[in-house]
């Protein structure tokens, strides 16, 4: 049977439920630091920790999604990111609240790792993976919007983690429980393009660790430097997770037009321009400006990063392999970010992350021209209509 051409919706929002955290991270740390008795620099580290819980998740599950069942891990995912991210909401003991934080991040990775396997299935990833960072987007920036008029406390961005895990839990239902496609349910086999796949595995770790590291200390950056107050900063981020959106929905509109190697080489070296800029920000003109400049182009790129690694194996695993990398840098980041800004300030640090960016480029663009050739899925024939095939094709041979 061929693969639906409609979107699939219970995925989108399993990707956004296991997204979301990461997309939070400035006002998750943000509050942590003013919400417990933590120094910027643990509140990092407690950021850091939720996301390499995240990670490590991926890694477990990259090859086991198909062993356990898709709708079960998705369910188990969504509930230890709900009990997780909700008692770290509910506690005021730092040890409680790393404890849930610990718990959600490996819900979270768990939810995004299903996702994963799902949408490089599907008969057009690149379509699926927009749709989710449009969902993750727009929730994100929702979030922003809101946090800072429900009053003090490190609770609110971690419950609304929680309650989006609650309510895509009853979506799960209408994830399939065996694999969509004939490579999917062959079992053990090879991982298919193992030198691009880990040169992609290693570059994303760099790329997402330079844009996280500016990520988890933007919200420093608004209030400290560019003296902003909370209020304005989170305008900016919700003004730039809106223009997220209309990037995202561009590059759904131009899909695989572009290729893969133009929108991630070019991306990324804007991407380490508008770091720098951000970093560099001493008032609201230049602070927006990097912000939203580089929050439009960020899910553009990364939307094509993730179909790149979709198209290295049909089952999933490089996808997941390669977004648990994203996450071991996603998770260095906020840690990362905040003692090169103390050592040697913000500027400083966005100039060393813009050159980094720089240099990753050029091994990620290698893998998006030897082997960014979108792939669909296999599609099973019966073995009658096979048979009839055969036949037609001799005859008409004869």
């Amino acid at each position: 049977m061929f693969a639906p051409r409609t979107t699939p919706w219970p995925l989108v929002a399993l990707f956004t439920a296991g997204y979301l955290a990461p997309y939070l991270l400035p006002t998750v740390v943000g509050r942590l630091d003013s919400g417990l008795p933590l120094s910027p620099t643990q509140a990092g580290a407690v950021g850091s920790a939720l996301l390499l819980s995240s990670a490590s998740a991926g890694f477990l599950l990259a090859s086991r999604v198909d062993r356990f069942g898709a709708r079960r891990l998705a369910r188990i995912g969504l509930t230890l990111a709900l009990l997780g991210y909700g008692g770290a909401a509910l506690a005021h003991a730092v040890p409680a609240v790393v404890l849930g934080v610990l718990i959600g991040g490996f819900g979270s990775g768990t939810a995004t790792a299903v996702a994963a396997t799902r949408i490089a299935a599907q008969r057009d990833p690149h379509r699926t993976t927009t749709a989710g960072l449009l969902g993750v987007s727009a929730l994100a920036g929702a979030v922003y919007l809101t946090v800072p008029h429900l009053g003090p406390g490190h609770g609110q961005p971690l419950a609304a983690i929680a309650l989006t895990a609650l309510a895509v839990w009853p979506l799960t239902g209408r994830i399939p429980l065996d694999a969509p496609t004939v490579e999917s349910r062959r079992p053990a086999a090879r991982l298919p393009h193992r030198r691009p796949g880990l040169v992609l595995a290693a570059c994303m770790l760099c790329w997402s660790l330079a844009q996280n590291s500016l990520w988890g200390v933007s919200g420093r950056i608004g209030l400290t430097q560019a003296q902003l107050t909370e209020a304005t900063v989170g305008a900016v981020f919700a003004i730039a997770l809106g223009a997220g959106l209309l990037g995202v929905t561009g590059a759904g509109a131009l899909g695989p037009r572009l290729g893969l190697a133009m929108p991630i080489s070019a991306g990324t070296v804007l991407i380490a321009g508008c770091i720098a800029l951000s970093a560099s920000a001493t008032d609201l003109t230049t602070f927006a400006t990097g912000e939203i400049a580089w929050n439009t182009i960020y899910p553009i790129v990364l939307s094509y990063v993730i179909g790149l690694a979709a198209s290295l194996d049909p089952r999933g695993r490089w996808a997941v392999l390669v977004g648990s990398a994203a996450s071991l840098g996603t998770a260095a980041g906020p840690l990362a970010g905040s003692v090169l800004s103390a050592q040697a300030g913000f500027p400083v640090m966005g100039a060393v992350l813009a050159v980094g960016l720089l240099v990753v480029s050029v091994p990620m663009t290698a893998v998006a021209l030897r082997a960014g050739r979108p792939t669909l899925p296999v599609v099973e024939i019966p073995v009658d209509a096979r048979a009839e095939e055969t036949a037609y094709e001799a005859a008409t041979a004869a």
